[in-house]
């Protein structure tokens, strides 16, 4: 059964809203994550804590910076998709 003309569009208008968000949530997490990090790594300087918890701190902000890339590249791959016609 054939859809409807304006489906097709409607439901590329869901996927750039859907798309939106994913950035915005991408953006919030680089921006809590970077200053969260900070705040540990000074924090533990001036308590004086071991290293091994700068290096999770570390680990931590580095699973949420490759999380966040590759939610953006996702992003990226599916615009760039739909935009040659693929979607």
């Amino acid at each position: 059964m054939a859809r409807p003309a304006g489906h097709a569009a409607s439901q590329a208008g869901g996927t750039a809203a859907a798309d939106a968000r994913q950035m915005r949530l991408v953006a919030a997490v680089i921006a809590v994550t970077m200053a969260l990090w900070l705040g540990v790594q000074w924090l533990g300087g001036q308590q004086d804590w071991p290293a091994k918890y700068a290096f999770l701190a570390d680990l931590a902000a580095i699973g949420a910076l490759i999380w966040s890339l590759l939610v953006t590249f996702r992003i990226w791959r599916r615009r760039k998709a739909s935009s040659q016609g693929q979607g």
